[in-house]
C-alpha cells in the first residue's frame, strides 16, 4: 500500500526539520495496530456475560418466535465478584525499603509516609481494583499514573483506563512492557476542549470539523493560514478511515496520545557499589570520578521515552516525556496470554459456553413445562390456527368445536399437557452449573454459597484450592500494583528537590517523629557541600508489605488478640490494651488510646500501699544509715578533738622544755660551776649522753668572764632569780610544796665563806 506523505511531519503551523515522530512512522504504527489479532470484540462479549447481558437480539427473536421465555441465570458475575472480594480482602500496602540495610532508613521512612498518603489521595487502590476486574475477566486491565492537571486537586492521580482506549506493541513480551516500541491511547473529546489543550492549533482543529472549503477559497484569493493547506493534503492522502478520528456531526475529535521509545547509544558510569548513572559532560563531578578511577565508563544502548499528540494526521505536540522515568505512564494488569499470539484472555472465556447451556436448559425446561400438545383433525374447531394455539396455551382456554365435523367418522380433538420434569433434563442443568465451577476453578464455598463440604476443615480446604487456582492472576496483579507504586514514587521523588521536614505520625507503639530531607551540610575536612538524607541519591525500592491492610484482616487480628487478651495476666493486659484498641474502628480511637495510656499510668490502692511500704522500708534503712553515719561522725570529731588536745599538750610540753632549757642555759652561762650539778641531775632523770662525744663547733659558747683578782664579786650579793614577766611566755605553774622547802639557800652566796685578806696564802 502506498502511503501519501507531505512535508508536514512537523506540527501544524511550524516550519523546519522535525526530529520527533513522523507521519510515516505514525501511520505505520496505526496500520500495525489494525493488523493485530482480533480479540477486543470477543472480550467485549465476555464482559457482557459478566454484566448479565447474555442474550443477543437474534436469540431473543428466535425464542419469541418459538414461544420460549427468555431465561438468564447469571453464574459468571457472582464467580467474578468472589475473586474481586479476594483481592479486597488480601489488599496490602506499599512499603519502601532502602536498597542497603542500615543506609537511608530515615529517607525510606519519610518517603513511605508520603507514598501511603499518595496511595489514599490519588485513589490508587480503587484504580488497581478497577483494573483487576478486566484482568480476571478478559485478561487485561490498565492503570494510568500521572500528574493531575487540576491545581485544586491532589497533585497525582491514578485511574483505571478502559482496555479499548489502549493499543500497544504486540511484539512486546515483557510483562512491564519495557521492550515495547510504542503505546497508543485513543480517546474521543469535544473539539472545543481539544482547542483549550492545544490553543496554538485552534484554527486547525476547527477546520477538521468540515470547513476546509473556506480555506480553499482563501487559497484561490491568495490568502491562507500557514501550514494548514498542507494538512488538508494530509487528510486527503491519509489511509486511515475518517470515522476513526473525527465526528463532524457531534463536533468531537479523537486525540491519539502516542508514547514511543527511541533507542540511543550513550556513555554510562558504573561505580563499585553497583550504582549506574549516565555520563553528563556538564557535570564536573563525573570528570573527577573518572580521573580518580572511582567509576568505570562504557557504552550502552538504552531507550528514551517521547510523547506525541495527534488529531488524525495532524501532529499537535511532540517532545520528551514529562516524567523523570522512562516507562509508559500506563501499567498493564495481565491475566493470561495466548502462547502464539500474545493476546490476553481471562477466566470468562471458558465460562461462556456453560453459561449459554444453563440459560438454554432453563428456557427449554420452562418451555417444556408450559407446553401443550394438540391432536385434531382438520376442521375440528371453528377457530383459526393462531386463535386455537393462543387458547390452548391458556389455563382457562375456551375452545369451540365444530359439531358437524366431530360427528363424522374418525374426527378427533385431543389436548395433552405434560407438567413433569425429565430427570435427564435436570441432571444436564446441574451439570452445566457445576461445569462453570470446574472451568473457572471457583467453588461454591469460595463464593460463599452452600457446597458439598460436610465439615469446616473440608470447606477451608476447598477455599484454599480455589485460591491456588488463582495464584497466577494474583501474582500478576501484585507485580502490576508494585509497578504502580514505583511510578507514583518516581513522581514524589521528582518533586522533592528542596529541604523539607516531614512529620511521621506514630501509633500505639511509636511516638511521632520528624525527618528532615535534603538538609544542606558541608564536609569539615574537604569543605564540599552536600545534602543529608538526600532523596535523589538514596537508592530505594518499593515492596508490598506482607501484612494486609484490609478491614477483614484487622477483624481477624482483633479476634485473635482478644482471645489472647483473655488469658493474659492483669499487668500484661494493660500493655496489650492499646494495641487491641488500635485494631478497632472507633470514631475517637486516638483519644481513647491516649486516655487508656494515662489511666494505665495511675496507680491502684494496692500499688499505693506497696509504694508506702517500700517508702517506709527505705526511710528506716536510711535512718539506720544516718544514725550510723552520725555516730561515726561523732567518733571522728572526738578523735580529732583528742588529737588536737594531744597536739596542744605536745606543743605545750615542747615550749615548756625549751623555756626551761633556756633558763637552765642562762644560769649555766652565768654560773659555770653548776654545770656538773646539772649533768648529774640529768643523768638521774634518765638522760643518756650520745655515743659519739666531742664538742659541736657550732654550739654557742658564752664569752669568757674576766677574772676578778680582788674577789669582790664573790662578796657581792647574788642576784635574785628573774621572774617570767613576758606576756608571750606564761609563767611556769607552781608544782606545790617541795620537800626541800625551807632548806634551800636564798642566794647563791649564802654558803660561801668570806675571804680573809689576812689569812695566809
Amino acid at each position: 500500500m502506498t502511503i501519501y506523505t507531505t512535508p508536514s511531519d512537523q506540527p501544524a503551523g511550524q516550519k523546519g526539520a522535525d526530529t520527533g515522530l513522523s507521519l510515516t512512522t505514525f501511520t505505520r504504527f496505526m496500520l500495525e495496530i489494525q493488523n493485530q489479532p482480533a480479540w477486543r470484540s470477543r472480550a467485549d462479549r465476555e464482559m457482557d456475560y459478566v454484566d448479565g447481558n447474555q442474550l443477543d437480539a437474534e436469540v431473543l427473536q428466535r425464542q419469541k418466535s418459538l414461544g420460549m421465555p427468555p431465561a438468564i441465570e447469571p453464574l459468571v458475575g457472582p464467580a467474578i465478584e468472589a475473586v474481586l472480594g479476594l483481592e479486597a480482602k488480601t489488599r496490602t500496602d506499599w512499603r519502601i525499603t532502602p536498597d542497603r540495610a542500615g543506609q537511608g532508613d530515615d529517607v525510606a521512612a519519610a518517603l513511605n509516609y508520603r507514598l501511603n498518603q499518595a496511595e489514599r489521595n490519588s485513589k490508587a487502590d480503587a484504580a488497581c481494583t478497577g483494573a483487576f476486574r478486566p484482568q480476571v475477566c478478559v485478561g487485561i486491565g490498565w492503570v494510568e499514573v500521572a500528574r493531575e492537571t487540576d491545581p485544586f486537586k491532589y497533585p497525582y492521580r491514578c485511574r483505571a483506563v478502559h482496555r479499548n482506549e489502549i493499543y500497544w506493541d504486540h511484539l512486546s513480551v515483557e510483562p512491564d512492557m519495557s521492550d515495547a516500541r510504542y503505546l497508543l491511547r485513543r480517546r474521543w473529546t469535544d473539539a472545543e476542549q481539544a482547542i483549550l489543550k492545544f490553543p496554538q492549533h485552534a484554527e486547525l482543529l476547527r477546520q477538521t470539523m468540515g470547513r476546509w472549503t473556506d480555506l480553499t477559497a482563501q487559497n484561490l484569493d491568495g490568502g491562507s493560514s500557514t501550514g494548514l493547506a498542507m494538512n488538508l493534503l494530509d487528510e486527503r492522502g491519509w489511509s486511515i478511515e475518517e470515522q476513526q478520528w473525527r465526528d463532524c456531526e457531534t463536533g468531537r475529535v479523537c486525540l491519539f496520545e502516542m508514547w514511543y521509545r527511541k533507542w540511543e547509544q550513550v556513555t554510562v558510569l558504573k561505580a563499585k557499589d553497583g550504582r549506574v548513572v549516565e555520563y553528563n559532560r556538564r557535570n564536573p563531578a563525573h570528570d573527577v570520578l573518572l580521573a580518580t578511577g572511582a567509576v568505570r565508563a562504557f557504552k550502552a544502548t538504552m531507550p528514551r521515552m517521547y510523547v506525541s499528540f495527534w488529531a488524525g494526521p495532524h501532529k499537535l505536540h511532540d517532545g520528551k516525556t514529562p516524567y523523570s522515568h522512562h516507562d509508559f505512564p500506563y501499567v498493564p494488569f495481565w491475566g493470561h496470554r495466548e502462547d502464539r499470539t500474545n493476546i490476553p484472555f481471562g477466566r470468562v472465556r471458558g465460562m461462556v459456553y456453560l453459561q449459554d447451556n444453563v440459560n438454554s436448559a432453563i428456557s427449554k425446561i420452562r418451555w417444556g413445562l408450559s407446553a401443550t400438545r394438540t391432536e385434531r383433525t382438520k376442521g375440528a374447531t371453528k377457530m383459526s390456527d393462531a386463535q386455537l394455539r393462543q387458547q390452548v396455551s391458556r389455563v382457562d382456554a375456551d375452545i369451540i368445536l365444530d359439531q358437524e365435523h366431530m360427528a363424522k367418522q374418525g374426527a378427533m380433538f385431543k389436548v395433552t399437557r405434560d407438567f413433569q420434569l425429565n430427570e435427564q433434563q435436570y441432571k444436564m442443568l446441574q451439570d452445566s452449573r457445576l461445569g462453570i465451577e470446574r472451568a473457572s476453578g471457583i467453588t461454591s464455598g469460595f463464593m460463599g454459597q452452600v457446597g458439598n463440604a460436610t465439615s469446616g476443615v473440608q470447606e477451608q480446604t476447598q477455599v484454599e484450592q480455589s485460591t491456588q487456582t488463582l495464584a497466577a492472576l494474583m501474582d500478576n496483579f501484585k507485580l502490576a500494583r508494585t509497578k504502580v507504586g514505583e511510578l507514583l514514587l518516581a513522581l514524589i521523588i521528582e518533586d522533592m528537590q528542596e529541604e523539607e521536614s516531614i512529620l511521621i505520625p506514630g501509633n500505639a507503639i511509636r511516638e511521632d517523629r520528624t525527618v528532615v530531607l535534603n538538609s544542606p551540610a558541608r564536609d569539615e575536612f574537604t569543605g564540599l557541600a552536600y545534602r543529608t538524607n538526600d532523596v535523589q541519591r538514596t537508592r530505594l525500592k518499593v515492596a508490598l508489605d506482607d501484612v494486609p491492610s484490609s478491614g477483614s484482616f484487622r477483624v481477624q487480628q482483633l479476634s485473635a488478640l482478644s482471645e489472647a487478651f483473655k488469658a493474659m495476666p492483669q499487668n500484661m493486659q494493660i500493655v496489650a490494651l492499646p494495641h487491641m484498641l488500635a485494631l478497632m474502628d472507633l470514631p475517637d480511637k486516638e483519644e481513647i488510646i491516649k486516655a487508656v495510656r494515662e489511666a494505665g499510668q495511675q496507680v491502684t490502692p494496692e500499688q499505693i500501699q506497696e509504694r508506702v511500704d517500700q517508702a517506709v522500708q527505705a526511710a528506716l534503712a536510711q535512718a539506720n544509715k544516718d544514725e550510723k553515719a552520725l555516730e561515726l561522725d561523732i567518733k571522728a570529731r572526738k578523735a580529732e578533738a583528742e588529737i588536737g588536745v594531744l597536739n596542744a599538750k605536745r606543743v605545750l610540753t615542747g615550749v615548756q622544755a625549751e623555756f626551761s632549757a633556756m633558763q637552765g642555759g642562762t644560769q649555766v652561762a652565768q654560773m659555770p660551776q653548776i654545770a656538773p650539778i646539772a649533768d648529774e641531775l640529768m643523768k638521774a632523770a634518765g638522760y643518756q649522753a650520745p655515743e659519739h662525744g666531742g664538742d659541736d663547733p657550732n654550739f654557742p659558747v658564752p664569752e669568757a668572764v674576766p677574772a676578778d683578782p680582788a674577789g669582790l664579786s664573790a662578796l657581792a650579793p647574788a642576784p635574785s632569780v628573774r621572774e617570767n614577766t613576758s606576756p608571750g611566755f606564761p609563767p611556769v605553774p607552781s608544782d606545790g610544796a617541795s620537800p626541800l622547802e625551807g632548806i634551800e639557800t636564798a642566794t647563791p652566796a649564802d654558803n660561801l665563806q668570806p675571804i680573809d685578806s689576812a689569812a695566809p696564802q
